[in-house]
């Protein structure tokens, strides 16, 4: 059941009015009765005492038996005296009254106040009359016989000759009792007022300081420690309420801090939590998503504020992170293993990490699941298995047969110059070979330490002449196939760049075309000026064959270390595997980059990109480390 609440004013000052007017109809009451009775005891001893002023004269009158002086005194005292006054005999008659003919009126034997006086005790009553049909208040004492004193009644028991009445309509004290009592109404109306005032201000003294303790409880609330409680200059306020002010005001400066600590820890922490490279979900005991951060989200391909509250399976459908999750909610042990996420067409290895993930009081709430993406690391190891494999592939074709035609010849081939002769120049060849395997890592490892340690000088020169002393050193290749070296390129053209690497780069890049290329054919060298999507100028350099072409599936390791689209016709065209190789890191010494488009049987196309203005940076220093530590895994 939901109450109704007040406000403290409401309840404090209706019942303190509630109170008062209680209490002031309850003293108005009594004192009304008070005053009636009061009233009426006096106009009582009012009528005895008229009674007694005329006594004397009545007994002696009444002794004389002389009725109509009696009659006469009696009619003339009530005139005067404005009260009606009878006198009664012992049998109840009445033998004389000042408002009525005694003669006709009856008995009075009975009447309350008459037999109260028959017993020498003067007696009251207030009852209705019916002579003169109005309520009066009738007061009678007795006479005594030779009694023209005030004696005591003890000495004149017994003695009693008749009474004397006197009387007064009760209107009349009504009428002054009525306005009396009208007196203490409105008296009792302004006091209940004017305490009605003094209560409600009162209570709004109580209360208005309760009401600007709880605005600023409702400010506290909404977050708002700006202003605090300033009751201590309040002459209104009242201790307990000061003192409750300044606790108040103390647990909102301690909750201003401990908000702004949390705050601030809260946000280091959403910064860290963002920030984090490793993908981080946190799940309930329902399997539901608490928070995942952005590393998970692109991960997975999910929006974060839609997956919070939502199951696991419904967002992430991920066969071996769910059973993990549930393995670690049944067995609350951390669990390390390994999932795979398909990225698209890619395959994205994820090393996982998760522990039971626990509240402030050691109570399992859920799991948190930390994914490091180690799909390069993978690529690495296999990119290092690749080479260690090719490396070795390649040192031990030479090896072996300088090996085996060495061991021919210690067996007695040189008795025989010529095959000793021929032998000697097969293993002279093979040597060239292992020299020329040797030499290419070595300019590699050259290109990529200059690289790294910034000592690539690159200065501006003009492209037509490296390209003219590229392809003059590869004439004599050409020349022999019978294939001509075109160069089409400005005569202007100018970039930043290292003469001696890019004409390397660019004599195995005709070299190469010139390899695959067919007889009598035509290899292009071309250079000419683009521009980037963000708008900056480059310089794109191209060898065009017409060759034999490079198939769709080898074009993405093109340019691996050792990596043969065609081993059997590579090592019998006599490459050493690694002349792509340093082209691309040459490329990526001047800060830009290689490519390849190539259609078997239709010839292929390289491409070198190069900015027009280059300063080596941290971007191609952090590629040339990527390049060292692939080439040395």
């Amino acid at each position: 059941m939901q109450y109704k609440h007040r406000k403290l004013i409401w309840q404090i000052f209706p019942a303190n009015l509630v109170i008062i007017l209680g209490a002031m109809l309850a003293v108005t009451c009594y004192v009304s009765s008070a005053v009636q009775n009061f009233y009426y005891q006096q106009m009582t001893s009012v009528l005895e005492a008229r009674a007694y002023l005329i006594k004397g004269q009545v007994n002696e009158l009444l002794s004389s038996s002389n009725i109509d002086a009696l009659r006469s005194f009696v009619r003339r005292s009530g005139r005067d005296a404005r009260t009606r006054i009878t006198v009664i005999n012992l049998d109840g008659d009445v033998l004389a009254d000042s408002n009525e003919d005694p003669d006709i009126m009856e008995s009075h034997k009975t009447r309350p106040e008459i037999v109260s006086a028959y017993g020498g005790i003067p007696g009251s009553s207030i009852r209705f009359s019916n002579t003169l049909q109005e309520n009066m208040l009738y007061v009678s004492v007795p006479l005594l016989q030779n009694d023209y004193s005030s004696g005591t009644i003890a000495e004149t028991i017994g003695q009693v000759t008749g009474v004397l009445r006197v009387a007064i309509p009760v209107t009349v004290i009504k009428q002054t009792l009525r306005d009396i009592q009208t007196k203490i109404a409105f008296g009792a109306i302004a006091v209940i007022l004017i305490a009605a005032l003094i209560t409600f201000l009162v209570s709004r003294r109580i209360s208005k300081p309760l009401e600007e303790i709880k605005q600023s409880a409702e400010r506290y609330s909404r977050g708002d420690f700006n202003q605090g409680m300033s009751l201590q200059k309040s002459e209104f306020a009242s201790l307990e309420v000061v003192a409750l002010a300044d606790a108040m005001n103390r647990m909102a400066a301690q909750l201003n801090e401990r908000i702004r600590t949390i705050i601030q820890q809260r946000n280091e922490l959403e910064t860290v939590f963002s920030s984090m490279s490793e993908a981080v979900i946190a799940v309930d005991c329902e399997e539901r998503i608490i928070r995942l951060n952005d590393a998970a989200a692109i991960i997975f391909c999910v929006d974060q504020k839609e997956a919070q509250g939502k199951l696991i399976q419904e967002m992430i459908r991920n066969v071996d992170l769910q059973r993990q999750i549930k393995e670690i909610l049944v067995s609350f042990n951390p669990l390390q293993d390994e999932i795979i996420s398909l990225d698209g067409q890619q395959k994205r290895f994820l090393q996982t990490n998760g522990v039971p993930l626990n509240d402030g009081s050691g109570k399992n709430i859920g799991v948190l699941m930390v994914l490091n993406d180690v799909t390069r690391m993978r690529r690495l190891e296999n990119v290092r298995r690749d080479f260690v494999a090719n490396v070795s592939h390649e040192l031990k074709t030479p090896i072996t047969s300088i090996k085996g035609y060495v061991e021919t010849l210690l067996d007695g081939a040189m008795e025989n110059a010529e095959d000793a002769t021929n032998f000697l120049k097969i293993v002279v060849k093979q040597t060239d070979r292992l020299y020329a395997i040797i030499e290419d890592l070595l300019a590699l490892s050259k290109i990529e330490k200059e690289a790294e340690e910034n000592e690539v000088v690159l200065e501006l020169g003009s492209v037509r002449q490296v390209l003219e002393s590229a392809v003059q050193t590869c004439r004599i290749k050409a020349e022999g196939k019978h294939i001509s070296v075109a160069i089409q390129c400005p005569d202007d053209l100018q970039a930043n760049m290292n003469p001696t690497l890019l004409e390397q780069a660019l004599v195995n890049l005709v070299v190469n075309a010139i390899k695959y290329s067919h007889d009598d054919s035509e290899v292009v060298v071309r250079a000419e000026e683009g521009c980037r999507a963000d708008g900056r100028r480059e310089v794109i350099i191209s060898v065009e064959d017409s060759g034999i072409g490079v198939a769709q599936h080898h074009l993405p390791r093109l340019f691996e270390r050792f990596y043969r689209s065609d081993q059997a016709r590579s090592r019998k065209l006599g490459g050493t595997g690694l002349g792509l190789a340093i082209v691309k890191h040459i490329a990526q010494a001047h800060g830009g980059n290689v490519s390849v488009q190539s259609e078997e049987g239709k010839g292929t196309t390289f491409f070198i990109t190069l900015p027009v203005s280059y300063i080596i940076s941290a971007c191609c220093v952090a590629a040339m480390q990527h390049a060292v530590f692939t080439l040395y895994l």
